[in-house]
């Protein structure tokens, strides 16, 4: 059986960092399979965590500056050199979380995707620019891009929008651009990779629906660092022995903790040992047990 693999914590500056992992108990001959979802739970102290409500920029904005020269009748963009970092919310607001009711949680909150972002590429319109042609608009499209960089359209007020863009999810690669300051969403795994992708801005006959020849910007490099959220990864799976649960060696300050129920149950330490066990740390369940759920309790 393939396993379900997950991610868990690691300490930050007197943070307490819970790994939630639910379990459901199916057939699976004499033994249990296991499904899995990850919920992570933080705290700092007496403080309590915020609950955003809006996906912050992660820094001060850089904004590439769009013009028109009706000179050449071109479109034109200046790049700033800075590349933004791509931060999941675990690394830039320990021990917060978004709200499960915005469209941005499956993708962003520590406690489903987990995705690094940032906010902080912009397009503007240059205050220099030429009056567009009658009958034109600007169009913004994506060239290539690195594998899992995801892009998405963001609106905070109501009502609120995380909407896939630039082929992000099967979209377009192309979109309409008013001229008015845009922050997309860029997204991508946590890890340790720079990312990039390439676009251009072309003017589009409104008329005809074709792009105005010769008017492209040419290609534009956007290049982003990516930063991990630092927790070693957890792994679930049935053997000969039972369900068992995984997580590296090293990580030796965590334990693990279950309940019979998440609103009013108590945390309370698994009994079992810890072994070693291909390799890993382990513990190995009673496969007798019907539903409960374990978390991975860091140990300060």
């Amino acid at each position: 059986m393939q396993d379900c693999a997950r991610r868990s914590g690691q300490n930050e500056t007197e943070l307490m960092k819970d790994l939630t992992v639910y379990f459901r108990k199916v057939a699976y001959g004499r033994f249990v399979a296991v499904v899995c979802a990850v919920s992570l739970t933080m705290a700092a102290g007496s403080g309590r965590a915020a609950t955003l409500t809006a996906v912050p920029m992660q820094g001060g904005m850089v904004m590439p500056k769009v013009s028109y020269h009706s000179s050449d009748g071109k479109m034109y963009v200046t790049m700033p050199a800075t590349a933004p970092q791509l931060t999941p919310l675990l690394v830039s607001n320990p021990g917060d979380s978004f709200d499960p009711a915005d469209p941005w949680f499956g993708a962003l909150d520590p406690s489903a995707q987990g995705k690094a972002f940032s906010r902080r590429y912009g397009f503007v319109m240059d205050s220099n620019t030429d009056l567009l042609p009658a009958g034109t608009q600007i169009w913004i499209r994506k060239l290539s891009g690195s594998a899992g960089l995801s892009a998405y359209r963001y609106q905070e007020t109501a009502p609120k929008a995380l909407q896939p863009i630039f082929g992000s999810d099967g979209v377009t690669n192309a979109m309409y651009w008013n001229g008015m300051m845009f922050h997309p969403v860029f997204a991508a795994p946590p890890g340790t990779n720079s990312l990039s992708a390439t676009f251009e801005v072309y003017l589009l006959n409104t008329s005809t629906g074709l792009e105005v020849p010769g008017s492209s910007s040419g290609p534009l490099a956007f290049n982003w660092t990516d930063v991990p959220d630092g927790r070693p990864s957890l792994n679930i799976g049935v053997r000969t022995l039972g369900i068992v649960v995984f997580w590296p060696t090293v990580a030796t300050n965590w334990a693990l903790e279950g309940t019979d129920a998440l609103a009013g149950g108590t945390w309370t330490p698994v009994t079992n040992a810890p072994v070693t066990l291909e390799g890993q740390s382990a513990v190995v369940l009673e496969p007798g047990e019907t539903r409960r759920m374990f978390r991975m309790k860091l140990v300060l």
